[in-house]
């Protein structure tokens, strides 16, 4: 089987970002944002999904961590996407649900090569975790993450009270879904499509 592996190098005048991700990795993680939380959320995205992953970005920070974040899940999207490719060989499909203390998030994911989110988080956020990430961040993540690796995921936090835990939760159970879905299934031969494309 060939190196699935993606390099993204993105560079805006808000954002430099240079993300590497290999999806038959051991989980090792190198993240740098300079937003101490969202380096957390993707250390953890890499460790739990057993994805080599690579993150360096230098954004705007002095004007909020907006940018950095949006155009972090952009290149990490289109890195996934260059990785899995035309997903020869794939489950396709992959769910999880991650229990953190208090919390329950589930995660569902299709690597259908058409972008949809569905997003259910409980109302009553605090307006950041941490210094700098706004909760409002982690739909964005998942809504640019989505869009540009060109999957259907649904997430939907069944319970939780600690925000740390709330959002830590769904992006483990995100890494966790598309673990199983990239997963080589030696029962399947081509691409698990009746299209034969996805």
């Amino acid at each position: 089987m060939s190196a699935r592996t993606g390099r993204v190098e993105r560079t805006t005048n808000e954002t430099k970002v240079v993300v590497e991700i290999d999806l038959d990795g051991s989980g090792t993680t190198q993240v740098s944002t300079g937003i101490g939380f969202y380096d957390h959320m993707l250390t953890s995205f890499g460790k739990h999904g057993l994805f080599d992953l690579t993150v360096q970005v230098e954004g705007d920070l002095h004007i909020d961590a907006h940018h950095t974040v949006e155009d972090t899940a952009i290149a990490l999207g289109q890195a996934f996407a260059r990785a899995a490719g035309d997903k020869t060989g794939t489950r396709r499909f992959g769910d999880a649900l991650i229990p953190m203390d208090e919390c329950l998030v589930q995660a569902a994911v299709d690597l259908s090569g058409r972008p949809y989110l569905v997003h259910v988080e409980p109302e009553g956020a605090p307006p950041t975790i941490g210094p700098d990430y706004a909760t409002t961040l982690t739909r964005h993540v998942l809504e640019s993450f989505v869009y540009h690796a060109a999957i259907a995921l649904h997430v939907r936090v069944h319970a939780g009270r600690d925000w740390h835990h709330v959002t830590e939760a769904q992006y483990k159970a995100v890494a966790r879904a598309l673990r199983a879905a990239v997963e080589i299934d030696p029962r399947v031969h081509g691409v698990p499509s009746t299209k034969g494309v996805l």
